[in-house]
């Protein structure tokens, strides 16, 4: 079964009925995958939205691995590993994804990390960290290990597998850094449900918790949010426009404040060398940098310090916020521009901008909220969201959409593709008897183009083999300098075989060109699902059958009498080319439909002079010609009508080879994925490994501590002899000795080992004390459970014959069972009193449980009969002397006179007797 959720957050309450053991393994969640930070969100029944701790009880992460010798380390600890060898830590991977080695990022990279050796792989040609002489990893081998270590931080959250996960990524991802993000995950073992922009999360979480708000379309930054009132309520959340600056960011701000305490500590000379050229001293300027950035954001200046910073030597300087402002001020006038720029992609104005929200860690530097406040001409921005969780919790919900154990109401969302993709095509022309090459472009997707949905581009003019291309449109909204690190703006080249056979196989049919089904999913990550070359012809339609006949063909089909031959080319009525979206929610009902369709009409199927890229309508229901038809009450006879043969036009779709050439960077090839899955998972094996081996050394310490401890405790130094005493002590010493000297190369294997030596050595001892400590609980269980049942057992014996409940037998072995348990309890503490503290223990706690068991069992069966005993019908005749006479003298009327609705008064005060 599903949860469903009547809330505007998924359901709290766990399931209770039978399903409860299938939902509990069908948790979902999400990574807000940062620069600097990630963010982990679960959703899982009982748990409706929770951001995720870390293991040191953060609800963010740095996005940092180390890769020592022997393990590896994640966040904070791999951020402190920075300052000691920063060689080891590898970050900010973001900016390399789908790069090749010559982008001008790779190079900005190795210029702010120049402890790092970037290769060039032969093949792709995309970077390598050289990690060691015989180790190099890719940057999405690097991110799979973050992703996979915020995996295991959400399943021991979750305390169960989860495998779905929806990422978000920054807007401005082309197509080749989304691949490299789902390649990245697929390294790891998750299964992407959806890359969703970082933006559109923001803008989803905002939109959950304020459902009850939107009443009307309301305009939030770029997103417009509108709610329809049909028999689902809905709200559609349509992407109007998203702009970015490269470059301008709080890490940008980070950079600047080192390079500033650099110059510093430079300024004081106190040594000799330049502090740049040292890779850890800059490590720890740049975590100090970071420290005082969030210091000045709420103080007007901090005393920088760092211990140690280079040859033992100290560094202390004062640091204020106007120097800071200053150093970033070109940043800062920047800041106004992607917001400007959004606004005229969207057309709208400032005055359309109902509501400004600030999203991210750096807009809390006051500057960048000012500048902010001056350029909206607002007199306040928006703070009434978390800026580092938002969009980690509009990513979880997401994914609670798109689960199939989960429902929640629906959310629909339209994303839009902020880069213009088009289909380039060369075709032979002749002008004036001369033939000429023409090349010619199609848009396939326009800029702010809404996504998911489905394309199809036809070509009219072929009949043999040719190819075609993918490429980025107009991409003149970019600066010169985002354009220099974009990478290629050729995405891939497709090759068709199979045209010229599939027009000599159908030559006689008419045809309606070359199709090609292009698809941009959920993730924003373009498709091509097929191409198929469509072939119309006209066929004889079958006269209309009788019901009878239809109904005995499908009897006789059902039991084998259909015919078994399949079909090659089904045919199927001509329709015209269709742009279908892919919702994220199967559940649609008209007003989406209507949304959808006004979001995806073509604007590549025109007819132009030289081209007609559309096919015309074609009418399939046939036309009787109207001089057939006579008039039987005109003429004034009946004459057989004369039928026309029937026809219909049918579709005939004939399957193309396709050959894609990726010309942006080449995916890995499925050996690779497995070369590299097997990496990681080698790699999480041996920190398992050395986790196990960690934590079978710290159980073997801890034992020995404990128990030469518990030596000289009373209550274990009473339970043992000297000699066994000694033996023991010396035992534990010996381990001990053995840890110190060669403890540190053992195995686990051998810890474990150790471990079980010794726990069988003391095992006796524990046992002794373990027995005398739950004694007096078990003895006091047992004596008060003897009292009350022998008071049950005596008035149950004292009621009258007439008014018996129990039978005799029940009665007797209750009192059977009470004398051996008193009989036994007696015998046995007598028989452990007289042992001495040292021997064995005769009176065991499991045995006190066994006759706690047999008696509670016996009473119980006799309470519940007594309290679903029907009660006796009362005597009449009495006088009221001889019943009050009955009632002073507590005889067996007494139980008879009383009227009950629910029970007898016997049966209650048995129940009271038992119970207290």
């Amino acid at each position: 079964g599903k949860i469903d959720c009547r809330d505007s957050t998924v359901l709290s309450q766990p399931c209770h009925c039978l399903c409860h053991v299938f939902i509990v393994s069908v948790a979902v969640m999400s990574v807000d995958l940062g620069s600097e930070w990630i963010k982990v969100a679960i959703v899982k029944p009982g748990v409706p939205m929770e951001i995720v701790l870390n293991k040191e009880s953060r609800r963010k992460t740095p996005t940092a691995v180390c890769l020592k010798e022997n393990e590896r380390l994640f966040g904070d600890s791999a951020l402190g590993m920075s300052v000691k060898n920063p060689k080891t830590v590898y970050r900010h991977l973001q900016s390399l994804l789908g790069k090749k080695h010559s982008n001008l990022n790779v190079a900005l990279y190795q210029k702010r990390f120049p402890e790092h050796q970037l290769l060039e792989d032969p093949v792709r040609g995309t970077v390598l960290f050289e990690s060691s002489e015989a180790k190099w990893f890719t940057p999405e081998e690097l991110l799979g290990m973050v992703l996979n270590y915020s995996r295991g931080l959400a399943q021991d959250f979750a305390e169960q597998q989860i495998k779905d996960a929806v990422i978000t990524v920054p807007a401005f991802f082309n197509q080749a850094e989304r691949r490299a993000v789902l390649h990245a995950a697929e390294m790891a073992g998750l299964k992407v449900l959806q890359l969703i922009n970082d933006n559109t999360a923001v803008a989803l979480n905002y939109g959950v918790f304020r459902r009850k708000d939107l009443d009307s379309t309301v305009k939030v930054t770029f997103i417009t949010f509108q709610t329809k009132n049909d028999k689902n309520v809905f709200v559609n959340q349509h992407l109007l426009a998203t702009d970015h600056s490269i470059r301008l960011g709080g890490f940008e701000m980070d950079l600047r404040l080192r390079d500033h305490l650099a110059n510093l500590f430079n300024e004081q000379k106190k040594s000799k060398k330049d502090v740049r050229e040292n890779h850890r001293a800059m490590a720890k300027l740049l975590k100090e940098a970071q420290r005082l950035k969030t210091v000045l954001s709420a103080n007007m200046e901090f005393m920088a310090q760092v211990e140690g910073l280079m040859d033992d030597i100290d560094f202390k300087s004062k640091v204020t916020r106007a120097e800071f402002e200053e150093l970033c001020s070109d940043l800062f006038e920047r800041v106004p521009r992607p917001l400007h720029d959004a606004l005229e992609t969207a057309d709208l104005k400032l005055d359309d901008i109902e509501l400004v929200i600030l999203v991210g860690g750096s807009t809390r530097v006051p500057k960048v909220q000012e500048v902010l406040l001056k350029a909206t001409g607002k007199e306040e921005l928006g703070k009434n969201i978390n800026a580092d969780e938002a969009a980690a919790m509009g990513a979880v919900y997401q994914a609670a959409v798109l689960s199939k154990a989960f429902k929640v109401k629906p959310f629909l969302i339209r994303d839009a593709a902020l880069f213009p993709i088009q289909v380039e095509f060369t075709r032979e022309v002749e002008e004036e008897g001369i033939k000429t090459l023409k090349q010619n472009k199609r848009i396939l997707f326009q800029r702010m183009a809404p996504y998911p949905q489905r394309k199809v581009i036809t070509f009219n003019r072929y009949q043999s083999d040719f190819a075609f291309n993918i490429n980025y449109g107009d991409m003149s909204f970019l600066t010169p300098n985002e354009l220099s690190v974009f990478g290629s703006v050729n995405l891939s080249t497709v090759e068709l075989s199979g045209v010229g056979s599939s027009f000599q196989k159908h030559a006689e049919a008419e045809s309606k060109g070359i199709k090609a089904h292009f698809n941009m999913d959920e993730s924003g990550v373009l498709l091509l699902d097929r191409v198929e070359s469509v072939f119309e012809t006209t066929v004889d339609e079958k006269e209309e059958e009788s019901t009878l006949t239809r109904l005995g063909n499908t009897i006789s089909t059902l039991f084998g009498g259909g015919s078994s031959d399949p079909t090659v080319n089904s045919t199927e009525p001509v329709q015209d080319d269709e742009e279908t979206p892919l919702d994220s929610r199967k559940d649609k009902d008209e007003g989406q439909k209507e949304e959808a369709a006004k979001d995806t009409q073509s604007d590549f199927e025109k007819s132009s002079e030289d081209e007609k890229l559309q096919d015309k309508e074609e009418e399939s229901n046939d036309k009787k010609d109207p001089t057939e038809e006579k008039d039987a009450e005109k003429h004034g006879k009946a004459e057989p009508e004369k039928k026309a043969k029937l026809q219909k036009k049918s579709k005939i779709s004939e399957e193309i080879t396709v050959e894609l050439i990726i010309n942006d960077i080449l995916n890995p090839t499925p050996d690779d994925l497995a070369s590299s899955k097997k990496k990681l998972q080698d790699l999480t094996n041996r920190d398992l490994a050395k986790q196990e081996r960690e934590k079978s050394l710290n159980n073997l310490e801890a034992f020995i501590f404990e128990t030469q401890d518990k030596l000289y405790q009373e209550d274990y130094s009473q339970v043992v002899s000297d000699q066994e005493k000694e033996q023991i002590a010396a035992k534990l010493t010996e381990v001990s000795e053995w840890m110190d000297e060669e403890g540190y190369a053992a195995t686990t294997k051998q810890l474990k080992e150790k471990l079980s030596q010794l726990k069988g050595l003391c095992k006796d001892m524990f046992f002794r004390v373990e027995e005398r400590r739950k004694w007096p609980d078990r003895l006091a269980a047992l004596e008060s459970l003897l009292n009350t049942s022998t008071f049950f057992f005596r008035s149950a014996k004292q009621i009258p014959e007439d008014d018996q409940i129990f039978t005799e037998v029940e009665l007797n072995m209750l009192e059977k069972v009470i004398n051996e348990t008193t009989i036994w309890k007696n015998k046995t503490v007598a028989a452990q009193e007289k042992l001495s503290l040292q021997e064995p223990p005769i009176l065991l706690s499991k045995d006190i449980e066994v006759k706690l068991a047999l008696l509670d069992r016996e009473v119980n069966y006799l309470l519940n009969k007594a309290k679903f005993a029907k009660p006796k019908a009362k005597a009449k005749g009495k006088n009221s002397t001889t019943e009050k006479s009955s009632k002073a003298n507590g005889t067996a009327e007494d139980w008879e006179t009383e009227p009950t609705g629910k029970g007898s008064d016997l049966n209650t005060e048995l129940s009271h007797v038992f119970w207290c």
